[in-house]
C-alpha cells in the first residue's frame, strides 16, 4: 500500500523521537556519573556503567539490521523502544531497595539495567535509518537522513545542560528522589510519545521478499567475536596493557569465534550477516570509511573537553557544555548535504569535501598551543563538525543505494556496526598515545608523585584546571595545621610528623626541636657553585635540599642561563635567596621569640610557597595536556586520511527512484 506523504511525515517524526532517546541517553548520562557513583558508592566500578551498554548496543546492532529484513519493521521498532524505556526506568530504581538478591548492590544494578538499556538502545540508531530507507527511495532518502545527523547533534547540545540541571536541582521535583534518577526517568515520557508515534502512524513496514529461518550459530559466534573484542579495548591499558596476557587472549578468542563465524556464515542459509554483500565495493569500501572517520569523530568527542579542562582551565561540566560548536557544525554539515544530495542526485563530491573539511580541522587543533584562546577552539570545532556532518547519512545511503532493498536492514546496521567497531579502536589506541605522552611529559617535567604539599601533581593532573590551585593551597594548610598544633599546643605527635618528614623546611624543623636556626652554609655552596659555573656541584648542593626535582631542574636551568655573565649571575643570586627564604630553606633574620609572630611568618612562607607550587605544576600540566592532545590529533590526521582514500575508492552509482527490489544475486 503506497503510503501518503503525511503518513510518511508522522512515521519520521516517531522514529526521530526515539533515535532522540538513545542520542540523549550517551551525553546526559556521562554529566550525571560522578554523582551516581558517589551515592551508589561505586567509583571502582564507574567505567562499567558505560562499557555494558557499549557492549550491549555494539553487539546487538546487526541482529536489529538482520531482524528488520525479516518481519515488520514497526514491530522491531516497538521491542527497541520498549526494552530501552525498561532499562532506563529500572536504572532510576537502582539501589533503592537496597541490595537484592542475584542483583547485588546499587551499582551492580545500575551496571546490569544499563545493559537492558543498551539492548535497546542498539535498535534505536540503527532502526532509524532502516525505517527512513523503507519509508523514502534513495533519490530523495539523503534529506531525510540528514535530520538523523541533525537530531544527533541537538541532543548532543542539550545532553549535558540538561544532566546537570536534573542532577543538580531534580531533587525537588519529587522530595526523597535523588536529582540522578530524573536522567534515567526524564526518558519515560519521550519514549510514551515515540511509543505512540510509532503505535498509531507507522505502517507495518513488512520485509519485501520470503524470508527463511535466521541461523542462530551465526548469530551466537558473531556475539562471542565482538563481546571479548569491546570488552578488551574499554578495560584499562595501565592494569591491563597491550601486552598482558589477559589481553592478548581476549584478542585470540575474538579472532577464533570470527573465523567460526566466517566459516558458519558461508554455509548456512540464512547468517546473521550475508557474507555477499561484501562482494558489493560500495557495501565494502564504505564501510570501511565509516570505519576510520567513526575513529576520527570519537577522537575529537573524548580528548578536546580534556584539553580545555586541563589547559584553558575550564570546569568538567563546562568542558561539556564547549562542544556545543562542534555539534551545532555536525547539524548544519548534516542538514546541507542531505538537502544537496537530494537536489543534485551526486553523494561522492560531499562526501569527500566533508572529509577534507574535517581533516583541515584537526590539523589545526593538532597545533594548538598551551596560550590558545578558547574563540580559536570553538571556530577549530564548527570546522570539524562541518567535515562531520556528510559522514553521517551520506555513508549510509551510498551502501543502501548499492543493496538491494530486501537486504537494507543489515546493510545499514552494518554500516552502525563497523562505524561503532572503528570508534571504539580508536579510542583505545589514541587513549594510550595520550597517556604514553603525558607519562614522558611528566617525567622530562621531573613532575613527581607526591610532592612537599603530600598530595602529588599527577595525581592533581586528573582533576582539572580550574582546581589545581585550592588542591595544592589545601595541601599546604594541613601543613601548617600541623605546625601550629606542634608549636602552639605541643603536640608531640604533630611534632614527630613534621620532625621526619623530608618536606618540612629546616627552618621550622630546627624550630621544633628547640634550637637555632641553621646555618646558610648550603646556600653558600650553591652560589659559589653558580659562580664558578659549575653545573656538577650545584646539581650536588641541591640534592641536599627538600626541594622537589622539578624546582632543583627549574634552579638549574635558569643557572645555566647566566653562567658566565657576572652582573645577570648576581641578580640571579639575589632573586634565588629571597626565594630560598620565603620557602623556609634559609633563615632571613633571628626566629621571634612570640609564638604567634612565627606563625604568622610561616603562614606567609607556606602561602607563597604554594602560589609558586601552583604556577609550576600548572605550567607543567598545561604544557603536558597540550603536547598529548595534539600528539592524538597528529596520529588523528593519519586516521581520517586512510578515511577519505578509501572514500575515493567508493563506486558512486546513480541514486535511484524507487525502492523496487533489484534481481536477487545468484
Amino acid at each position: 500500500m503506497e503510503l501518503s506523504p503525511r503518513d510518511r511525515t508522522l512515521a519520521l517524526i516517531g522514529i526521530l523521537l526515539a533515535m532522540f532517546l538513545g542520542a540523549l541517553d550517551q551525553t546526559i548520562v556521562s554529566t550525571a556519573l560522578p554523582k551516581i557513583v558517589e551515592d551508589l558508592q561505586g567509583l571502582n566500578r564507574y567505567a562499567w556503567v558505560a562499557t555494558t551498554y557499549l557492549l550491549a548496543s555494539t553487539v546487538l546492532v546487526p541482529v536489529y539490521g538482520k531482524l528488520s529484513d525479516m518481519y515488520s519493521k514497526k514491530a522491531i521498532e516497538l521491542v527497541a523502544v520498549s526494552l530501552f524505556l525498561l532499562g532506563s526506568f529500572l536504572c532510576g530504581l537502582a539501589g533503592e531497595f537496597g541490595t537484592l538478591p542475584l542483583l547485588g548492590d546499587g551499582m551492580s544494578q545500575l551496571i546490569i539495567f544499563r545493559a537492558v538499556q543498551g539492548l535497546g538502545g542498539a535498535g534505536l540508531f540503527s532502526m532509524a535509518f532502516i525505517v527512513i530507507a523503507d519509508l523514502f527511495p534513495p533519490r530523495v532518502r539523503g534529506k531525510y537522513q540528514g535530520l538523523v545527523g541533525a537530531v544527533f547533534g541537538i541532543s548532543s547540545v542539550i545532553g549535558p545542560w540538561i544532566g546537570g540541571l536534573l542532577t543538580d536541582y531534580g531533587s525537588n521535583i519529587i522530595p526523597g528522589i535523588e536529582g540522578w534518577r530524573w536522567v534515567f526517568y526524564v526518558n519515560v515520557p519521550f519514549g510514551a510519545l515515540a511509543l505512540w508515534f510509532i503505535i498509531t502512524k507507522m505502517p507495518p513496514l513488512l520485509p519485501k521478499g520470503e524470508t527463511r529461518a535466521l541461523n542462530i550459530p551465526s548469530v551466537l559466534l558473531l556475539m562471542a567475536a565482538v563481546v571479548p573484542f569491546v570488552l578488551v579495548l574499554q578495560l584499562d591499558k595501565t592494569t591491563y596493557p597491550w601486552g598482558g596476557t589477559l589481553t592478548i587472549s581476549m584478542f585470540v578468542l575474538s579472532a577464533v569465534m570470527l573465523a567460526l563465524y566466517i566459516w558458519v556464515s558461508l554455509r548456512a542459509k540464512n547468517p546473521i550477516l550475508d557474507l555477499s554483500l561484501f562482494k558489493n565495493r560500495v557495501f565494502t569500501t564504505a564501510n570501511l570509511s565509516s570505519f576510520f572517520l567513526g575513529a576520527g569523530f570519537l577522537g575529537l568527542i573524548i580528548f578536546l573537553p580534556l584539553f580545555v579542562v586541563n589547559v584553558i582551565g575550564v570546569s568538567a561540566t563546562k568542558a561539556g557544555v564547549s562542544l556545543i560548536p562542534l555539534s551545532l557544525g555536525v547539524v548544519s554539515g548534516a542538514i546541507v548535504s542531505g538537502q544537496l544530495v537530494s537536489r543534485v542526485g551526486r553523494y561522492k563530491w560531499l562526501m569527500l569535501l566533508g572529509g577534507f573539511i574535517l581533516l583541515i580541522g584537526i590539523f589545526f587543533l593538532s597545533r594548538m598551543t598551551a596560550d590558545i584562546s578558547y574563540g580559536r577552539i570553538v571556530l577549530y570545532m564548527v570546522i570539524c563538525g562541518l567535515g562531520i556532518g556528510p559522514s553521517l547519512p551520506l555513508y549510509t545511503l551510498a551502501i543502501q543505494n548499492a543493496i538491494d532493498p530486501r537486504k537494507v536492514g543489515q546493510a545499514t546496521s552494518a554500516s552502525q556496526f563497523f562505524r561503532q567497531i572503528g570508534s571504539t579502536v580508536g579510542a583505545a589506541l589514541l587513549g594510550t598515545v595520550l597517556a604514553s605522552t603525558l607519562n614522558a611529559s611528566f617525567d622530562s617535567a621531573n613532575l613527581p608523585g607526591s610532592g612537599s604539599f603530600g598530595g602529588g601533581e599527577s595525581r592533581l593532573a586528573s582533576t582539572g584546571g580550574a582546581d589545581i590551585g585550592n588542591s595544592i593551597q589545601s595541601q599546604f594548610d594541613e601543613q601548617y595545621a600541623l605546625i601550629e598544633k606542634a608549636l602552639k599546643e605541643n603536640d608531640q605527635s604533630a611534632k614527630d610528623t613534621l620532625l621526619a618528614s623530608d618536606f618540612t623546611p629546616p627552618a621550622i624543623k630546627q624550630m621544633l626541636s628547640g634550637g637555632a636556626a641553621p646555618e646558610n652554609d648550603l646556600f653558600t655552596q650553591i652560589s659559589t657553585a653558580v659562580e664558578n659555573s659549575d653545573e656538577a656541584a650545584l646539581k650536588e648542593a641541591l640534592a641536599q635540599t627538600p626541594m622537589p626535582a622539578f624546582a632543583q631542574e627549574q634552579v638549574i636551568s635558569g643557572a645555566q642561563a647566566v653562567f658566565g655573565d657576572e652582573a645577570a649571575t648576581s641578580q640571579f643570586l639575589a632573586d634565588l635567596k629571597t626565594q630560598f627564604e620565603s620557602f623556609g630553606l634559609i633563615s632571613n633574620s633571628a626566629p621571634s621569640s612570640n609564638i604567634d609572630e612565627q606563625l604568622a611568618a610561616i603562614k606567609t612562607q607556606l602561602d607563597e610557597q604554594a602560589k609558586a607550587v601552583t604556577e609550576t605544576v600548572t605550567t607543567t600540566i598545561k604544557e603536558a595536556f597540550t603536547k598529548g592532545v595534539t600528539t592524538v590529533y597528529k596520529y588523528l590526521i593519519g586516521i581520517v586520511i586512510i578515511g577519505i582514500i578509501m572514500t575515493f575508492f567508493i563506486p558512486e552509482l546513480e541514486l535511484r527512484k524507487t525502492n523496487a527490489p533489484m534481481p536477487m544475486e545468484a
